[in-house]
């Protein structure tokens, strides 16, 4: 069918110029909605399975998590990350050991085996493909996406992102204060997160709307729920789980990797 002329040469303009106009064409997300939502969750923390996933199952919600592989809790309570994923989470991958860059502030609790500034491209290349390894071992999935372990970059001085890229889908790897800016420029191996800690479900949800008012995508990373490090409360995690089961026809809440699938696919088109 051939393509109306309008339309033919509004698309002719925008492949030769990237001007405001075109940037700001809404992002069209599956159902009609106005923007999509992540609800990750790092460092396969117990109270991610004692009080995350139980809160999200109850509203039918999906969410990511990123397990570190050397974490207790996977080989105490591997049956309980099986089941998570056969009830449609993600489960993705944030390192075996997640090595972070010890000579940043902050960072007495980085131990010298693990230390990012010390650990070559090559190592950390290695481990992050073993680990893709062990996660197929446990939920037989073969795509994935990855978190940056404290949003640390370099591997002995040097970007780490290129030797593991073409392993991933998509890659959380910049820290954000709220919603994309624009899709139109978002990288999706550079995607920012919002990482919350100690806010109300309130806050939680002013972060989703401002989202739906860009038109954009919010990816929240957490950590403990209801305890663990990093926590927020679960009354919180429940109120924002259940404001957007309640408003499903305006927020696409799924895993980081369905989102990202299909914002590449968006593109390609």
């Amino acid at each position: 069918m051939m393509m109306p002329m309008k339309a033919l040469l509004a698309a002719l303009l925008c492949s030769a110029l990237v001007t405001d106009a075109c940037a700001a064409e809404p992002f069209r997300w599956p159902g009609g909605a106005k923007a999509a939502v992540s609800l990750a969750y790092d460092d396969a923390a117990d109270s991610q399975l004692d009080n995350a996933i139980p809160t999200l199952n109850k509203y039918g919600v999906k969410g990511t998590f990123y397990l570190t592989l050397s974490s207790p809790s996977i080989g105490k309570r591997l049956p309980a990350w099986r089941a998570a994923a056969q009830q449609g989470h993600e489960l993705a991958n944030h390192t075996l050991f997640h090595q972070c860059r010890r000579s940043q502030p902050d960072r007495e609790w980085v131990t010298p085996q693990r230390d990012l500034d010390t650990t070559s491209v090559a190592q950390l290349a290695e481990q992050i493909e073993l680990a893709n390894t062990m996660l197929y071992a446990i939920d037989g999935r073969r795509e994935r996406t990855f978190t940056a372990p404290c949003g640390d970059l370099l591997a002995s001085g040097e970007n780490y992102l290129p030797a593991i890229r073409a392993q991933f889908v998509a890659i959380k790897a910049s820290i954000g204060r709220g919603a994309v800016p624009s899709m139109a420029a978002l990288d999706p191996y550079l995607t920012p997160v919002v990482i919350p800690v100690g806010l109300t479900g309130q806050q939680l949800i002013a972060m989703v709307k401002e989202a739906e008012a860009r038109g954009t995508m919010i990816a929240f990373t957490f950590h403990g729920i209801g305890g663990d490090h990093l926590s927020n409360s679960s009354a919180a995690h429940e109120e924002l789980v259940k404001y957007l089961a309640e408003h499903r026809n305006v927020y696409w809440t799924d895993t980081f990797l369905n989102i990202m699938q299909y914002v590449k696919a968006q593109r390609q088109q």
